[in-house]
């Protein structure tokens, strides 16, 4: 079943769609350090510019925020160099609840706004995380950013699945207007943006995965 505070207990579902930061691992609130750093140097005039671009690709926060291309080479070199050094720890819970779909028969897959070359960090610090889910989909899988449902609609092809079959937890805004834009379940974590900012985008709200009902 899905989260025990869900409005439909005879909803279930064949794929759990996750975000990666904010949802599986707790990095937002080293994202909002390094890209509000970024905005203060680089768009000063954008005095929300970690929020504006959470859950969009670099190529993405490029093409609409900072076009100059010696500005861009410099953001990342210094964001590859900080993901390097990152924390990656999982947000409560995380682990045991994926292990526990992958028991049941629930396909997992993470989908995310990181590139590849992140990814190999994340790898490095959590060299299990590519087993604990059937399919990764990053920044390269799809060409359009969240909020588009793009990225989770594509996740529920690669499993052939109805996007109505699968849920999706997020945390951005962004994100959840991409889950809710899908047609899937969207369960929003209260890890990045208070409950009663998420709630709006989301059929339920959790927040973290600690003392979640197993799935039937």
């Amino acid at each position: 079943m899905l989260p025990e505070n869900t409005k439909n207990m005879e909803i279930t579902f064949k794929a759990a769609l996750f975000d990666l930061d904010g949802v599986i691992l707790d990095t937002e609130g080293q994202y909002s350090q390094f890209w509000g750093q970024m905005g203060r140097e680089y768009r000063p005039d954008v005095p929300d510019f970690s929020q504006r671009i959470k859950g969009q690709t670099l190529v993405q926060i490029f093409g609409a925020w900072i076009t100059d291309p010696v500005q861009q080479a410099e953001i990342t070199r210094r964001l590859d160099a900080f993901e390097a050094g990152m924390h990656y720890n999982y947000i409560k819970g995380t682990r045991a609840y994926v292990e526990e779909l992958r028991r049941r028969g629930i396909r997992t897959a993470i989908v995310t706004s990181s590139n590849r070359p992140k990814m190999e960090s994340v790898f490095r610090a959590r060299p299990e995380l590519p087993q604990l889910f059937d399919r990764i989909l990053t920044a390269e899988d799809f060409t359009e950013s969240k909020p588009s449902p793009q990225c989770y609609l594509r996740a529920a092809e690669a499993f052939g699945v109805d996007i109505k079959e699968c849920v999706v937890f997020e945390d951005s805004i962004n994100g959840l207007k991409a889950g809710r834009a899908s047609g899937a379940y969207v369960v929003a974590l209260a890890t990045t943006n208070p409950r009663e900012v998420v709630a709006p985008l989301a059929d339920e709200v959790i927040d973290n995965f600690l003392g979640l009902p197993r799935t039937s």
